[in-house]
């Protein structure tokens, strides 16, 4: 059902600063930058490595461009870190389903427009040990490794 880690998302108060210290600390290069009006963030995409099934692992950096963000609020609650965790999966639906068939909430009725034109769902955090976790399938793909661009943006 799941690939890989697809990317871990850090909320930052300040991109171009958290960009710099991950590109001078651990030579992490910026892959992808947006604007995801409809999440109200500013994101940047620092491919860690590359994964068996040909995808690749990424930090997915956020700062938010609105107060009424989500990741504005959680940068309020929480400041600085790690913001949630994506697993990356050739069917995002399917996987989201599945896992709703266990009990985990779904928080997405369907599947949205991610990063680089991915197919993102999230779950609730409270039902994956205060985790919030996301679901994504890369852009033009039946298999999420056909792709590098499998982000998505936060909640």
């Amino acid at each position: 059902m799941f690939t890989r880690i697809d990317h871990v998302g850090i909320a930052c108060r300040d991109l171009d600063a958290a960009v710099a210290f991950y590109r001078r600390t651990y030579g992490f290069e910026v892959t992808h930058e947006e604007v995801n009006e409809e999440q109200g963030v500013r994101e940047a995409m620092l491919r860690v490595n590359g994964t068996d099934d040909g995808g690749a692992t990424y930090l997915q950096l956020l700062e938010p461009i609105r107060e009424d963000s989500p990741v504005a609020r959680f940068l309020d609650r929480n400041g600085e870190g790690v913001h949630h965790v994506a697993f990356g999966t050739s069917d995002v639906a399917g996987a989201a389903a599945a896992v709703g068939d266990r009990g985990v909430r779904v928080l997405d009725e369907r599947p949205r427009h991610g990063s680089m034109g991915s197919s993102i769902v999230f779950l609730h955090p409270k039902d994956c040990g205060g985790v919030l976790t996301e679901l994504v399938q890369a852009a033009g793909s039946d298999d999420a490794g056909e792709s590098e661009g499998t982000q998505g943006t936060a909640v």
